[in-house]
């Protein structure tokens, strides 16, 4: 079972497996104070990436490609518009999206990652949810998502922190 077990995952969150077979399970939330689209969320999060991560996806690719893992390359932080399922963000595939989800997969030979973004409107705003699930299916993919489930765990945290701060000063 995945590391941090939520007591509740909302109906309209998608994994990319069953939880009782996930080898990583991360949900993070965090309260906006407007209404955003999860699409919006998602640019929102994305167009001012944290120093280094740039950095920690040419490692990345650089040791990943020893082991047949195509580069990603990282995100480019492109405004989107227009996008439906099919389509691909960076190197993710849109498998749902409409104004309150966004589901985004990337599946190769060692493992499949999904991230679903969800937003909730409430009465002073939304909440944004990150949900991040992973199947590994060999060796290299369960030592993969040894160093990278540490530090996504917090690369989401302060993403969610820095979209917050964004829209409570604009």
């Amino acid at each position: 079972m995945p590391p941090n077990n939520p007591n509740f995952i909302a109906p309209n969150v998608d994994l990319v497996s069953s939880y009782d077979t996930l080898d990583y399970f991360d949900l993070q939330s965090i309260s906006l104070p407007k209404n955003i689209t999860a699409l919006a969320a998602w640019d929102g999060v994305m167009s001012e990436p944290l120093p280094l991560l740039s950095t920690a996806f040419r490692v990345r690719d650089f040791i990943s490609a020893k082991f047949g893992v195509k580069k990603i390359g990282g995100f480019s932080g492109a405004r989107h518009e227009n996008l439906t399922a099919g389509d691909k963000i960076d190197f993710f595939l849109i498998e749902k999206i409409d104004p309150n989800i966004l589901t985004l997969t990337a599946r190769d030979k060692h493992l499949d990652v999904m991230t679903c973004v969800t937003t909730t409107k409430e009465k002073t705003g939304s909440v944004l949810e990150i949900t991040s699930s992973v199947v590994t299916h060999n060796l290299f993919g369960k030592i993969y998502m040894l160093p990278v489930g540490v530090f996504h765990r917090i690369i989401v945290k302060q993403m969610l922190k820095r979209v917050r701060r964004k829209m409570q000063r604009a």
